[in-house]
């Protein structure tokens, strides 16, 4: 049986709070600078809106889980742009951070969840995010 703390199960909470303290926080910075960076101009920002979003689920993956069945040509065609202007960096730090924390067997669950995220850096268009019961 899950506890669950209106409508959160404590697994996800914990895990949340223990990602930020371990290094979650620093990918979840950097999708909202370059959400920021995108809103600069006019024609970036429906870019930075979809980058805070990713800012949101980069600081709070636990519970939640992503889907790519909405991708069509126009979200093809966004994110051979973002790969080019910022993704590469963003899926870099994840792939890194992710590998540290499967150093250790307590990690492995962060390592995963860091892995899942290095794939959203890569193509955050399309995707869609749903919570996990």
């Amino acid at each position: 049986m899950m506890v669950k703390l209106e409508g959160v199960d404590l697994m996800s909470f914990v895990g949340n709070i223990f990602w930020l303290v371990l290094g979650g926080i620093i990918p979840g910075i950097m999708w909202f600078l370059f959400g920021f960076l995108w809103c600069l101009t006019i024609v970036g920002i429906p870019i930075g809106i979809q980058c805070f979003k990713m800012a949101d689920l980069q600081l709070l993956p636990f519970g939640r889980d992503i889907f790519y069945d909405q991708a069509g040509a126009g979200s093809m065609l966004l994110n051979i742009f973002w790969i080019v202007f910022g993704g590469i960096e963003l899926a870099a730090v994840n792939l890194f951070i992710g590998i540290l924390f499967c150093m250790t067997i307590i990690g492995i669950p962060f390592g995963l969840q860091s892995f899942k995220l290095a794939k959203l850096s890569l193509m955050p268009f399309g995707a869609r995010i749903r919570r996990v019961r």
